[in-house]
């Protein structure tokens, strides 16, 4: 069965009830900065279609609150994510790009299906106005990418905007480069299609409505873009080396040339900082590294240091088999957000102006680099997707990162502390709602986080009923919990994964889960599992 379809009725009930929600899904994909300060924009894709939300927060006394919410759906023939972004192992297919583009708005890719129904077929981008305006812009391929191998040779990869000619670039991979010009306005767009002729050193036209073969000895994907905001050059990671076109002519950077396959470019921070990610392919998977430059003109290999400020020896970030999936610049340090080829490790790494330094050293003495779940980033162990800086108050700058099941999170003090921002309907106090996020268990591993709140300081007891109403499991028993005011749930402990007590997992089914404290009040709330298999 497709990775994110699967074709259950209490889906759909859950989806239609979205008005009453914080986010569009929880499966987020992509966080970027809204319409407005104190905003995100979040593009969730869950079990029957993909939406954008524009979510309003506000910093408080107990963390940051989702104030307001406005949310549009894409429908269910399109969508921002491909279908093989967790499986695919080439690092500039692993993320979701996007850029902020003038009256376009907020640029994402769009995807259609394939033949086989799945999401793989690049099909032009969609520009977020608004919340409540989410416009489809079809894109065709050059006619030449019909003969390529695979359509995601040609997927959405990059995004970037320059300001002054209005124009915004999308990278194509094989299919190279297209220009989309709005300086004439948005609503009359002018398209025009570039390939990289890496022999000759040229930006070429590729011409309409005549025959063009892409030719690997002549030409090179074009896998990553950026804009250089100080004088407008575009940055273009491919994979024969890192170019730079200042809009007559392209050149290769001589720090990262065409013996490099370079799979993604940011530029951003104070001072500015470039930051390349170089990917080789192996036999046993994908081997990346990191390059950083301070003046766009040298670049030297990123590295590791331990808590004491040590320099590593190893390549943390190949041997670590990471590839990149966002980077956030705040001041003089980069938030990169990354994840694991061959497993299910992700977080960020922060970087500042020495490398990238270690948070702690454990008991093996082994340094741990990778901010996650264990440093509070996430308050499930869920895979992180993307991570962005905005503006949440006129003074202050947020981070947010989008995660694959726990909606989003948010941190006002540059990722000391961090608050869930979950898609749920408000929970009332004493038990009196309960809610299974997500209300479905599709596969092995997964959990349900069971949502409740409780008035005052309780003992908790949660456990899980087949649909005779025989018992099942014991999640907790009277375990303590606090009086919050958005939910009193400790997320490490109470969840259900499916399984019983025995650690068997559980059949498909429907099932209830009970909520009792030490006061009298009992809530209950149903999921469903689809008995560890999709």
């Amino acid at each position: 069965m497709n990775f994110f379809k699967c074709g259950i009725l209490l889906a759909v009930a859950v989806s239609q009830g979205l008005a009453a929600e914080t986010l569009f899904s929880n499966w987020t994909f992509k966080v970027a900065p809204g319409s407005k300060t104190g905003a995100l924009y979040v593009f969730s894709r869950g079990d029957v279609a993909s939406g954008i939300t524009e979510v309003t927060l506000k910093p408080t006394a107990h963390g940051i609150t989702a104030e307001k919410s406005e949310q549009t759906s894409v429908g269910d023939s399109m969508t921002a994510v491909h279908d093989g972004i967790f499986r695919d192992s080439w690092a500039e297919r692993r993320r979701t790009p996007s850029a902020t583009a003038g009256e376009l708005g907020l640029a994402l890719p769009m995807y259609a299906t394939d033949k086989d129904g799945s999401f793989q077929k690049p099909s032009g981008f969609f520009s977020v106005r608004s919340a409540e305006r989410v416009v489809e812009t079809p894109l065709d391929p050059p006619s030449f990418a019909e003969d390529l191998d695979s359509a995601m040779l040609y997927a959405n990869t990059g995004l970037a905007y320059d300001s002054v000619s209005k124009c915004l670039w999308i990278a194509r991979g094989a299919a190279g480069l297209t220009h989309y010009d709005i300086s004439g306005g948005a609503n009359h767009p002018n398209t025009t299609d570039y390939i990289l002729n890496k022999k000759e050193a040229k930006l070429e036209k590729i011409p309409t409505g005549k025959n063009y073969s892409y030719k690997k000895s002549k030409n090179a994907s074009i896998l990553d873009i950026a804009v250089y905001q100080q004088n407008k050059d575009l940055w273009i990671a491919t994979e024969k080396g890192l170019w730079i076109y200042d809009g007559k002519q392209i050149g290769v950077h001589k720090s990262l040339d065409t013996s490099k396959r370079v799979t993604g470019i940011w530029i951003g921070g104070e001072p500015t900082q470039f930051i390349a990610e170089v990917s080789t392919p192996e036999k046993d998977g994908v081997k990346g590294s990191l390059w950083r430059s301070t003046d766009g003109t040298k670049f030297q290999k990123i590295v590791f240091l331990d808590t004491t400020g040590k320099v590593q020896k190893k390549d943390i970030f190949a041997n670590s088999g990471y590839t990149v999936l966002d980077i956030a610049f705040l001041g003089n340090k980069a938030y990169i957000a990354v994840s694991s080829t061959g497993g299910n490790e992700s977080g960020y790494l922060l970087l500042d102006s020495a490398g990238i330094r270690a948070w702690e050293t454990d008991a093996d003495d082994g340094s741990q680099w990778l901010n996650g779940f264990e440093r509070g980033v996430t308050d499930r162990d869920v895979p992180i997707t993307s991570i962005t800086t905005f503006p949440l108050t006129k003074k202050t700058m947020g981070l947010a990162v989008s995660t694959y099941g726990n909606g989003i999170s948010v941190s006002a003090d540059s990722g000391a502390t961090w608050t869930p921002i979950l898609n749920r309907a408000k929970l009332s106090n004493n038990l009196g709602s309960i809610r299974m996020v997500p209300s479905i268990i599709k596969e092995e591993g997964m959990q349900s986080l069971v949502s409740y709140k409780v008035g005052k300081p309780s003992k908790i007891t949660i456990e899980v009923f087949s649909y005779d109403m025989r018992k099942v499991r014991t999640i907790v028993k009277d375990a303590p919990r606090e009086a919050d005011n958005s939910r009193s749930t400790y997320a490490k402990e109470d969840f259900w994964d499916g399984k019983d007590d025995h650690g068997r997992t559980c059949t498909m089914g429907i099932y209830y889960v009970r909520v009792k404290d030490n006061h009298g009040h009992i809530g209950w709330g149903k999921v469903m599992t689809m008995g560890g298999h999709y």
